[in-house]
């Protein structure tokens, strides 16, 4: 990957803030022809510095009215236990995020359920019937107070 220029970091700032936003508006705020920025866009997505463009839905809009954030420890911590986890968290569809982490626990997952029913079916699928997996902590967010997918180029 190469090192972002000032103009690669305006134009990604302007993108987070609204990804929709035409190649000549974003010419027109950072100084550069449509042209010049639809190449320059096409290479930091072909260099996967823009890994997807997206819009963020809210979870309650689909249902999801559960949000955990849970912390996994696994019996071993060899890699194929740590890969198999890996892999299995990958194709759950309640898990929205996971995190193989340092410290006292092996795995931070973001879950999203319609339900605490569901949840608890999730829970006993995935982790207490996983005979990978020692325990795990559940904690129910109440209150999202801030979530902030945006990337700063300033600090």
């Amino acid at each position: 990957m190469q090192n972002l220029d000032e103009l690669d970091k305006q134009l990604l700032t302007q993108l987070q803030v609204n990804n929709r936003i035409t190649a000549e508006e974003l010419g027109y705020q950072v100084g550069l022809s449509t042209s010049a920025v639809q190449r320059r866009l096409k290479r930091l997505r072909d260099q996967k510095v823009i890994v997807a463009d997206v819009s963020i839905i809210s979870p309650k809009a689909a249902g999801m009215t559960v949000s955990c954030i849970v912390d996994v420890t696994l019996h071993l911590g060899n890699s194929t236990v740590i890969d198999s986890f890996k892999d299995l968290m990958a194709t759950c569809s309640q898990v929205k995020q996971c995190y193989y982490v340092t410290g006292m626990y092996d795995f931070v997952l973001i879950v999203e359920t319609k339900s605490m029913q569901a949840y608890e079916a999730f829970s006993k699928h995935y982790l207490m019937n996983n005979p990978s997996v020692k325990q795990f902590y559940t904690h129910v967010i109440m209150d999202p107070v801030k979530l902030n997918f945006t990337v700063r180029f300033d600090e």
